[in-house]
Order: structure tokens, then sequence, then C-alpha cells
């Protein structure tokens, strides 16, 4: 056999496997520098592509035309402590009951560094697609993922978004609904306890609820009684600012929390004190979720459907794995349910 025979078939036994035995590195870190994958050190990559050029190695087309479909969708939670996920969890079990498919739950803990690591493992374990609900990263490092694989973002307003499709409650049209509500039950000084900013809080549901909030108020001639209460994202300073809110000698008629999550936790703590509800202080939640018809908490609260969001997402996904190319951006319509909480004690949408 000739040299150039040798080097030929010596190519021909090279694997990924050989890659990361020769950079002395793992087959996962081999093949993050291969996807181009967000987070790997230059310093790494520098090593794997060493050892690619020195080796000659060739990723195998045939072997990735091969892969076939594994029937497997990833669903990547920001929190699974949230009421409102089961509901948007059902949304896609529903339609994948029927199916072939069969979707794997992630929990990243609203934490960028275990959310990248969850979906960099889902596209290794060669998922089929990803939905995010309620990601904390950047578009421009979902949109090199979905380069990878399919993906759909549920609660993350980019219009913009180029390479993965989006799918959003109107969430300034809920916070409208709420300031709505209030005004109709004679309420002027209503303000919203919204969350402190922290990652992706641009692109957040968060942040379109505070918009839609001010611009109702604006709107209805109430702009010098905006009134805007952050709370941290974490306990037990979370409930200490909302002790701090209760406890302000200007404290509003009506309040708007930013979900029911933070809207149980503050009728909790104004039972502790003896505020009354809805007598000293109204209040709307948003997210409907069940938590928030049980007749201890009986909370008004905006309903964004969190079934229907699951059923858009899932069928969203399903249809850009078939093929489809053009980007996607598509909105849930919201509803007013109203509860004792805001002084109305029958069930009904606006």
């Amino acid at each position: 056999m000739s040299e150039t025979d040798e080097n030929k078939a010596t190519r021909e036994r090279v694997t990924i496997r050989t890659v990361a035995a020769h950079a002395g590195v793992s087959v996962a870190a081999v093949s993050k520098v291969l996807r181009n994958a967000y987070g790997v050190s230059e310093a790494l990559r520098g090593r794997v592509e060493t050892s690619i050029d020195t080796l000659n190695y060739r990723p195998s087309r045939t072997a990735r035309g091969l892969r076939g479909s594994t029937f497997t969708i990833g669903l990547l939670l920001v929190d699974i402590r949230n009421p409102f996920l089961p509901e948007v969890i059902d949304g896609v079990n529903g339609v994948l009951a029927p199916s072939n498919y069969r979707a794997m739950i992630g929990v990243s803990e609203a934490k960028i560094q275990l959310e990248t690591s969850l979906i960099e493992s889902m596209i290794d374990y060669k998922m089929d697609g990803l939905i995010l609900v309620a990601p904390r990263l950047p578009s421009e490092i979902i949109s090199r993922f979905a380069e990878q694989i399919p993906i759909v973002a549920v609660g993350y307003h980019d219009p913009t978004a180029e390479n993965f499709d989006t799918v959003n409650c109107d969430d300034q049209q809920g916070a409208a609904l709420a300031v709505q509500a209030f005004i109709e039950r004679g309420y002027r000084r209503i303000s919203m306890l919204t969350l402190g900013s922290r990652e992706g809080h641009r692109v957040s549901v968060v942040r379109q609820r505070e918009i839609g909030y001010r611009e109702a108020m604006e709107t209805a001639g109430f702009a010098a009684e905006v009134d805007i209460h952050s709370v941290p994202v974490f306990s037990p300073d979370r409930e200490d600012s909302m002790r701090a809110f209760l406890r302000r000698p200007d404290r509003p008629e009506a309040v708007f929390c930013w979900s029911d999550l933070d809207a149980v936790t503050l009728l909790n703590l104004a039972a502790e004190m003896e505020i009354r509800i809805p007598e000293d202080l109204a209040v709307i939640g948003y997210d409907n979720s069940p938590v928030a018809a049980l007749s201890l908490i009986n909370l008004s609260s905006i309903d964004q459907s969190g079934r229907a969001l699951g059923v858009l997402a899932i069928e969203t996904l399903l249809s850009r794995i078939d093929g489809r190319k053009a980007p996607l951006a598509l909105t849930n319509a919201p509803s007013f349910i109203a509860r004792g909480s805001s002084l109305n004690g029958d069930a009904v949408k606006l």
C-alpha cells in the first residue's frame, strides 16, 4: 500500500471520538465546536480545530442524513413553581398525545448558564425541536441555536426574530384590560406591582405588561397616577418589598400584579397585616391560574389561556419541523376574569 493510500485509510477511520482523544477533550466538547455552540472558549476551540486539521477529519454528511427523527420535543420552562405553566404543558401534550412525538421537560430556574446548558443537551440528544417558555437568552443566541434545531419561544416578545418563531399573549392588551376594569369600578389611584429587571427583560412579558399599564393609565387621563413598584426576583427580599409597598402611607386604591404568582403572595401578606381585600386594596393578577379561582383566594385575573398558548406553540413547532422557513410571530388575545378581589364576586369576561 502506498503512503497516499495509507493516509486515505487513516482519514476514513477518523471519527469524532478520534478527534476528542487527540485533543484531550470529551466527545461533547468536539460536538459543540463543530456546531459552533454558544459558550465555547477560544482555547477549547483552538485545540479541537488543531486536531481536526491534523487528522484531516471531516464530519460525515451521510451519517447526519441517517439521523432521522427521534420524535422527541424539548420543553424548557423558566420556573416550575409558577402555577400557570402546567396549563402550557397540558396544551403541548394534548396535541402530541395522538402522535408519535413525546415532550421531555427541562427547568432552567431563570438562570442563563443553566438554560444554555439544557438547550445544548437537548440538541446533543438529537431532539426534533424545542419550545422555550419565557427564555432569558438574547435573541441572537436563540437564533444561533435555531440554526441547529427548530425553535418556538413562548412569552418572548421579539417580532424581528427570523430564525425562530414566537407565540405570545397580547400582554399590553392584557394590562390595559386590568386598568380598564379598575377604572370601570371607580378606582383612580392604580399601581402596578412588577418584577425587577433581569436578563431578557427587554423581550419579556413583564416589560410588555408594564408598557400596557402605563399607556392605559395615560390614555385614561391618569398619567400623574402612574406608579410601578418593582419587587426583587428572589425571596425573602421579594416579600419584604411587598410588605413595604403595603405599608406605604400613600398606598394606592388598587394594584395590578404582573402575575398571579405575586398577586397571591400580596393577598396573603395583606391578610397578615389586616388590610382588607378589596375594601382597603383591590387586586387584579395575570394568568388566571387555577389557584386564582379557589374560594379562599378569589382573585380577579387576566386570562391568557396557557393551554391555548401551549397548543399554538406545538402546532407552530411541528410546522417548522415539517419544513416551513418563514418566521411566525403569533399572538393570543387575553380576557378579564372578575372575582372578589376587585369588588365583583361574579366570574365574567369583558
